[in-house]
């Protein structure tokens, strides 16, 4: 495929793919605000739409460059400069120096696309902090936590896996952030439940357990729903190109799979 049509897809398929990630921030609102009592749910709606906007600033601020920009070869972290923006060559192109344009093609993606697709996995693992702590934390201590982990501890995790960083060096793959996100949310989930505690009202003096009914069922389901339809953008934009023929086929069959494995593991959970 001609190198410039290349650079078109890509970049389309990746800001197509963020947004689809993006609707896995309503569904993770939707199930935790309808999972919880309804004294909790504005605030757990609130804390969403703030995790959110953190990702954004962090990612853009200092966190993109913490993961990927100059991380030496099994290296432990990228470069502490601020701010996330087009390459040169990006921005002589735009103000119309037409001589920039094979530089830019050879990326293969306009940087800012990749920007874009990154920022949302870093909202999808602050997400899980959310739901975990869900009637658990106050408003202002999360969300000053969520700062470390967007601003830090993430970016950090990713530079050793995806930036090129020691776990890279070691032969460690990563396809679609199961250890990058998904398993750093998990971790710094768990830290915070060791350190807050049961959520207020759960226990009776005598040890035995609340009935804490959720506030909204019908929203549970359909948070349910748009996660699944943003996982397809998270699992097939993470083959990270759409240019070719091989990747059209191998972004098929992960679509296809990532179909396939909620409904078989909802009908072995059924069958135990």
């Amino acid at each position: 495929m001609h190198s410039e049509t290349a650079f078109l897809i890509n970049t389309l398929s990746f800001l197509v793919w963020g947004g689809l990630v993006m609707w896995m921030c309503a569904g993770f609102t939707m199930i935790e605000a309808g999972s919880v009592r309804t004294r909790n749910a504005s605030v757990t709606c609130l804390k969403n739409i703030g995790l959110c906007s953190i990702a954004v600033l962090t990612y853009y601020l200092v966190g993109f460059n913490l993961m990927f920009v100059d991380v030496e070869p099994g290296g432990w972290i990228g470069a502490l400069t601020l701010f996330q923006g087009s390459t040169p060559a990006e921005r002589q192109l735009l103000q119309g120096h037409e001589e920039a344009l094979d530089t830019v093609v050879a990326t293969g993606h306009a940087s800012m696309s990749r920007w874009l697709f990154g920022m949302v996995f870093v909202a999808s693992s602050a997400s899980i902090v959310s739901g975990t702590l869900a009637e658990r934390v106050k408003l202002w201590p999360f969300f000053l936590f969520i700062v470390v982990l967007t601003g830090v501890i993430y970016p950090v995790v990713g530079a050793w896996a995806w930036g090129g960083g020691w776990l890279a060096e070691l032969g460690f793959h990563d396809y679609a952030g199961s250890t990058v996100v998904h398993a750093t949310g998990g971790w710094a989930a768990l830290a915070g439940v060791l350190i807050v505690g049961a959520r207020s009202g759960k226990f009776r003096e005598d040890g035995t357990v609340r009935s804490t009914p959720p506030a909204n069922i019908p929203a549970v389901t359909l948070g349910v729903f748009f996660i699944w339809l943003g996982f397809l953008g998270f699992n097939g934009a993470s083959q990270l190109a759409f240019g070719s023929t091989f990747d059209a086929l191998a972004v098929t069959n992960v679509l296809v799979n990532t179909n396939l494995a909620p409904v078989v593991l909802d009908e072995f959970h059924n069958m135990l």
